[in-house]
Formats: structure tokens, C-alpha cells, sequence
């Protein structure tokens, strides 16, 4: 028997589901690709396009734009003049603000249930974002601080990444940043990752040799109390 002929008049586009339920109408904005990332750096604060980038460095420029777009039509997100500049910065509405649960519940599960990492997964240039937001300044010396992390088993093109904290303010470095290093580093990425979503147990690891730090004795021992790991780290892994 023949299938009958699809009434086009009626059938969806292709980026929608053609049904009213709420879980699919959510879905054909926030499943698309990048954009539940997108939407979570401005909640975690980054507010202009470059502090976003930084949050999502594998986006292109150009589909970082149209994701963020698509999410201020949709009323998740808005655009607002940086006074004296043609800038804008951007900010969660209402609506941006109740997806916080919902993104916080699937980072929970993707730590729990999520696949098994893989090579291409160990991004220091994401790393080094994660980091920047984990520190806990109120622990660190006064004055500049630089921290420099040297990656080895790296998939990228380059293994280093440099935190810079300065009085109370933290930035990340994909290059030299032009300061000497307080404390350097080095760990093999994988381990260092999986420390840093709390599956491995950081001082042990320090202990152990797997982690190196070098530097003065006294910001050696501080650093594990400087940095904070994931927020997600509480959250052990479901079981096989």
C-alpha cells in the first residue's frame, strides 16, 4: 500500500516538531547546537561578546552571533548599550533567568551520566575559562598572581594556559602574558581534567607526582585552596 502524500501545508519546518507540547516547543530553540552553552555563559556573567567567546571557544564568531541572536528574539536574552561605546553587552530576561535550573539539572546529569570523555573533548582553552571562574580570590595574595598551567597528552596545538589574578580580579591567557610566573603547573590534560570534575582527589594527585607544582613553598601548599574545581564536582559519577 502506497504511504500517503505528506500535507505540506501543515508539515513543520525543519527546525520545529510540529507539536504543541511545551518540552518540544523548549526544545526547538535550546536543542539546537551551541545554544544552551551559549545561553549558560550569560548566565554565568560573561556579559559582552568576547567574554562569551571565551565561555564557548570552539563556536565560530558568526554562529556565536546568530546563537545570540536567536535567543534575544526568543526573549531569553537582551542587548544593552555600553554607554560611550558602540557595544553592547548582554544580559538573561526573566525568561534567561528560569533556564538556570533547567541547564544546572543537565550539567548534574551530564556529570553523572554523560559519555566517557575523549581526546578531542580536553580543551585547554575551555579549561583555562573553567578555571578563571573558580578561583577563589579572597584566599590569594594581594597584588598579581600568575598561574601557569603546562599540559602534556594534549590534543590541541598548544598545552599552556596562564590564570592571572589581580586583586580580587582573574583573567586567562591562551598566550605569554608578559609577567613572570608565581606558580607553574604541569600534569598530563586528561588527569588534570578528570581532577578538575572532581573524579580524581587534587591533593592526592599533588601527592603522588601526578600533578607538579613549582614555585615558592608557601603558594605551592596555597593552591589547592585557591582553586575551587568545578561546581560540579560534588556530583560522582552514576554507576556502570
Amino acid at each position: 500500500m502506497d504511504e500517503p502524500e505528506a500535507d505540506t501545508a501543515c508539515a513543520p519546518r525543519t527546525s520545529e516538531y510540529g507539536q504543541y507540547c511545551p518540552l518540544a516547543l523548549a526544545a526547538e530553540l535550546l536543542c539546537r547546537r551551541w545554544t544552551l552553552l551559549v545561553a549558560s555563559r550569560v548566565l554565568d556573567g560573561c556579559r559582552t561578546f568576547s567574554e562569551i567567546h571565551r565561555g564557548v571557544p570552539r563556536i565560530s564568531p558568526t554562529l556565536l552571533s546568530t546563537r545570540l541572536g536567536e535567543l534575544e528574539r526568543a526573549g531569553i536574552i537582551r542587548r544593552v548599550p555600553i554607554e560611550g561605546s558602540r557595544r553592547v553587552r548582554y544580559e538573561p530576561t526573566e525568561a534567561g533567568f528560569e533556564l538556570n535550573d533547567v541547564i544546572m539539572g543537565m550539567a548534574v546529569w551530564g556529570q553523572r551520566w554523560g559519555r566517557e570523555m575523549v581526546d578531542d573533548d580536553l580543551d585547554p582553552a575551555f579549561l583555562a575559562w573553567s578555571m578563571s571562574t573558580r578561583l577563589d580570590t579572597s584566599a590569594m595574595p594581594a597584588g598579581r598572581t600568575v598561574i601557569e598551567f603546562e599540559f602534556s597528552g594534549c590534543p590541541h596545538e598548544y598545552g599552556r594556559v596562564w590564570l592571572i589574578h589581580e586583586n580580587g580580579k582573574v583573567d586567562m591567557c591562551l598566550k605569554h602574558p608578559g609577567f613572570d610566573t608565581d606558580v607553574l603547573v604541569k600534569a598530563d590534560i586528561r588527569r588534570f581534567v578528570e581532577t578538575w570534575r572532581g573524579f580524581r582527589d587534587l591533593r592526592e594527585e599533588i601527592g603522588a607526582g601526578h600533578v607538579v607544582l613549582q614555585g615558592s613553598p608557601a603558594q605551592t601548599r596555597a593552591l589547592p585552596d585557591w582553586l575551587l574545581l568545578s561546581s560540579l564536582a560534588p556530583h560522582t559519577r552514576g554507576a556502570d
